[in-house]
């Protein structure tokens, strides 16, 4: 990364006094022939001068050169003189040309530091990479919208939100994981789903099951819903950003989510969901990403009963006969209102009823944004 420099450039007047010796002038008689002060000509000969254009000019005549050779000499010499080490320089915009540096620091993911090298050692620990040329082994992930065997690299926005999301699922300790406590956790998620305020008891149950459960407030532009990870074979994660701050879209996701961990998916490479809600119906998707985006509608709302609903109901729906049909199956009438919405792509219906969650789920949940701080865990 150092850069190579002359051992030593010299002076243009170093070339002028040679240039002078060469046809006998004396300074007096060559300040004479420019017309300019005998001062002048010494100063540059002795180094204590530069060359401007206007001197350039007047040399260049006199001596039957170019203008810009003296100007070249000038900038050479004051470019060889500074010596600036502009290693630092490069480092730093290798480094934000990499990740998102600044948006980093400014969640306090990495500490602010004016030496580089510093910083550097943080942003390689933080990707848990060894040197800047190495890719982090979470750049490839398994995205929504791609086959099974797919990957995609993944963008520094979201490179950096899903290392937060692995750093503080690290630092956590819940007890051993056991499908069996999760499949009877979900049982009992169930009977949330009736109230928002019921959100809060998600976090405990997961924890129980050995599941992490953790929100990242997402960084600017990034588009990731959810992400499924796996620390080892026993140790499964669930981010969510919560961009969304929607009942429909939480359970939607977090259902999603927990279909994976049952099925083993992502334990090879992570599964990074972004969108998911609105991709329900998407020929392309891979079978994992189908098989969750079911399991999630369901949970949400009983489909075979919404079918039939919108069957014997559209195009007129009206709020009386929605508020009964979720009344009917104990769930919060944002679930229905959400998948009601997906399937007749009537985005304006009852908008009214997808209440926000965040301050719900935020307080009792291991979350790093959305005004919680959690220490650097690197």
């Amino acid at each position: 990364m150092t850069e190579r420099r002359p051992a030593e450039v010299f002076h243009p007047g170093e070339y002028l006094l040679d240039m002078l010796n060469d046809r006998q002038w004396t300074q007096t008689e060559f300040a004479e022939i420019i017309n300019r002060p005998i001062q002048l000509v010494n100063e540059i000969i002795n180094k204590k001068r530069g060359i401007t254009p206007e001197t350039a000019q007047e040399i260049a005549a006199a001596l039957g050169t170019s203008a810009k050779l003296w100007m070249n000499l000038d900038s050479a010499y004051n470019l060889w003189k500074s010596n600036k080490d502009l290693d630092p320089i490069r480092l730093q915009a290798k480094m934000r040309s990499l990740y998102p540096i600044r948006e980093m620091i400014l969640r306090k993911w990495l500490q602010p530091t004016e030496n580089v090298e510093i910083l550097k050692s943080q942003v390689l620990r933080y990707f848990e990479i060894r040197s800047l040329d190495q890719r982090p082994a979470m750049s490839n992930g398994v995205p929504t919208k791609r086959s099974d065997s797919e990957s995609e690299e993944l963008s520094p926005i979201q490179l950096a939100w899903l290392y937060r999301v692995k750093h503080i699922a690290s630092s956590m300790q819940p007890p051993k994981y056991s499908s069996t406590k999760l499949k009877q956790s979900l049982t009992r998620m169930r009977e949330l789903r009736e109230t928002s305020e019921l959100i809060s008891h998600v976090p405990a149950l997961l924890e129980n099951s050995g599941v992490r459960f953790i929100v990242v407030e997402p960084l600017s532009s990034l588009k990731i819903d959810g992400v499924c990870l796996w620390l080892d074979s026993s140790s499964p994660v669930i981010g969510m950003s919560l961009r969304y701050d929607r009942i429909d879209n939480f359970w939607f996701v977090l259902r999603h989510e927990i279909e994976h961990i049952l099925n083993e998916d992502g334990i090879n490479k992570i599964i990074v969901d972004s969108e998911i809600f609105s991709s329900q119906n998407d020929n392309s998707l891979s079978q994992q990403e189908r098989s969750a985006n079911i399991a999630a509608a369901e949970f949400c709302t009983p489909q075979a009963e919404l079918n039939e609903f919108i069957n014997d109901n559209a195009p007129y729906f009206s709020r009386k006969d929605l508020l009964e049909f979720a009344d009917r199956f104990k769930i919060h009438p944002g679930l229905v209102v959400g998948q009601l919405q997906w399937k007749t792509e009537r985005y304006e219906l009852f908008r009214n009823m997808l209440v926000p969650i965040k301050n719900v789920i935020i307080p009792v949940s291991m979350t790093d944004g959305y005004g919680y701080e959690l220490p650097v865990v690197i």
